[in-house]
C-alpha cells in the first residue's frame, strides 16, 4: 500500500506492507524499515517486502528525501543543500517510526547510500533501532576531522588526478554541478543510461571481479592523518576498479557505463529477469519526473566537510546493537574503500558475528533485486536471532 506523511519540510512517500494490512494497526507487529540507495526507489524492495511480511513483520520502505514521490519536482543544483544533511535523513526516519505508532524498530536495513543512513540511525538512536543491516556499502562511522589539505576523499581525488591516465572518484563527479544534467540528458536518453548503469554494477557484467584492495604502503595504526605517500598508495590501489567507481577525468557517468556495458559485446544484453523492461520503466519514469539532483545532493553533503561537521558529535561512538552486512560476490561496493569492511566488523560495530558478514554468490551491487530469496533468507535468520537474544 502506498502512503505518505507530511514532515516539517517534505511529504514523505512510503510503501507500507503489513501482515494484516489494517489501518487500525495496534503496533504489535514488529517493524522493519528498508532504505534504498542511489539511483533507487522504495520500489527496489519490491521482492523483499512481501517475503518479510509472510514472517509477520510490518515492513515499510520510504522514498527517501529527494527521491520519487517524496520530491515529485525536478531539483536543480543550488548552494542550499542543508536539507539533505545526514542528520535530516535520519530525522525523517525517526519521524516515520513515530507516525506509524511505534517506539522501536526490529531492524533498520539500508542498501548502498541507505546503508549509511541506517548506520547513523543506529548510532543516534539505539533506543529505537534495535538492530541494523548494511547492504553493499560497509559503514565505518563518522568521518574523521578534515586534515589541513581537506577531506580524505578530496585528497584521494587529488592523487587520482596525477595518475596516467588521470582519474576522478565517482563521488567527486556526483558532487559536481554537471552530473544531474549528464544523467538526465545522456545520448540515448535516461532509459539507456539506467539500463547500462544497472547492468554494469550487477553480477551479470563480466567485467566485475571484486576483491580486497592491497595497499603497497598501508598507513600505520593508529594514524592521526594520512601522509602523501599513503594517499598515493590508496589512489593507486583504487585505480584498478571499474570506471563507474574510478572515472577517467572529463568523462560522464553515462559515457563510462555505456562503454563498460559494450566491452564484452557490441550491444547491451537484454533485460535480465531481475529487472524486466516493465520494472526498469518504473525507475525511468520516476527519474524523468524528478531528475537525479535530490540523490546527488546526498553525495554533496558527504563530500563537503562543512555539511557533515555535526556528525563529529558521534566521533568514536560504536554501534552497540546487533549488526549484519550483506553484499553480492560481484559487487565492488564492499571493497571500494580499502580497509572499510574490516573497520566495520572490528571497530565500528560491537556486535557483528562472523556469520552475519554475508556475501551472496553471483550477485552484484543490486543484491536485494538480483537475489531476493537469498537476501530474505539471511534477513529472516538474523531477525530471528536478534529477537531471541
Amino acid at each position: 500500500m502506498q502512503r505518505s506523511i507530511q514532515l516539517d519540510d517534505v511529504n514523505l512517500h512510503y510503501l507500507d506492507a503489513d501482515a494484516d494490512d489494517d489501518d487500525d494497526d495496534d503496533g504489535q507487529r514488529q517493524l522493519v524499515i528498508l532504505l534504498h540507495g542511489f539511483p533507487e526507489l522504495s520500489f527496489s524492495w519490491r521482492h523483499i517486502l512481501p517475503k518479510l511480511v509472510l514472517d509477520g513483520y510490518h515492513v515499510v520502505a520510504p522514498d527517501q528525501r529527494g527521491y520519487a514521490q517524496t520530491t515529485n519536482i525536478p531539483l536543480q543544483y543550488s548552494d542550499d543543500i542543508s536539507p539533505f544533511r545526514v542528520t535530516n535523513l535520519v530525522a525523517d526516519i525517526v519521524q516515520l517510526v513515530h507516525h506509524l505508532g511505534y517506539s522501536t524498530v526490529a531492524a533498520i536495513v539500508g542498501h548502498d547510500f541507505g546503508s549509511l543512513v541506517a548506520g547513523y540511525c543506529a548510532l543516534f538512536r539505539p533506543d529505537i533501532f534495535q538492530s541494523v543491516v548494511f547492504m553493499s556499502a560497509p559503514f565505518t562511522g563518522p568521518p574523521p576531522s578534515p586534515a589541513v589539505g581537506g577531506s580524505l576523499l578530496h585528497m584521494i581525488n587529488d592523487h587520482l588526478a596525477t595518475l596516467s591516465p588521470p582519474r576522478t572518484h565517482y563521488m567527486h563527479y556526483f558532487s559536481s554541478p554537471h552530473a544531474n544534467e549528464h544523467m538526465c540528458h545522456p545520448p540515448g536518453g535516461i532509459e539507456s543510461f539506467l539500463r547500462a548503469y544497472f547492468h554494469v554494477k550487477s553480477g551479470d557484467w563480466a567485467g566485475n571481479d571484486p576483491h580486497p584492495l592491497t595497499l603497497l604502503a598501508p598507513p600505520p595504526s593508529p594514524a592521526p592523518r594520512l601522509e602523501s605517500t599513503q594517499l598515493a598508495a590508496l589512489a593507486s590501489a583504487m585505480s584498478i576498479m571499474p570506471s563507474y567507481y574510478i572515472m577517467p577525468v572529463d568523462t560522464t557517468m553515462p559515457e563510462c557505463v555505456s562503454k563498460d556495458a559494450s566491452l564484452a559485446s557490441q550491444t547491451l544484453p537484454p533485460s535480465p529477469p531481475w529487472l524486466t523492461t516493465e520494472e526498469l520503466r518504473v525507475y525511468v519514469e520516476s527519474f524523468k519526473r524528478t531528475g537525479f539532483q535530490g540523490g546527488l545532493n546526498w553525495y554533496r553533503c558527504l563530500t563537503d566537510p562543512s555539511l557533515h561537521s555535526d556528525l563529529r558529535l558521534l566521533a568514536r561512538k560504536r554501534i552497540s546493537v546487533p549488526a549484519m552486512f550483506i553484499a553480492g560476490e560481484k559487487d565492488w561496493g564492499t571493497w571500494q574503500m580499502p580497509g572499510a569492511a574490516d573497520t566495520m566488523k572490528n571497530v565500528t560495530c560491537e556486535n557483528m558475528a562472523d556469520e552475519d558478514f554475508v556475501i551472496i554468490p553471483q550477485a552484484g551491487h543490486w543484491v536485494q533485486q538480483e537475489k531476493p530469496d537469498q537476501v530474505a533468507q539471511h534477513l529472516r535468520r538474523f531477525l530471528r536471532k536478534v529477537n531471541t537474544t
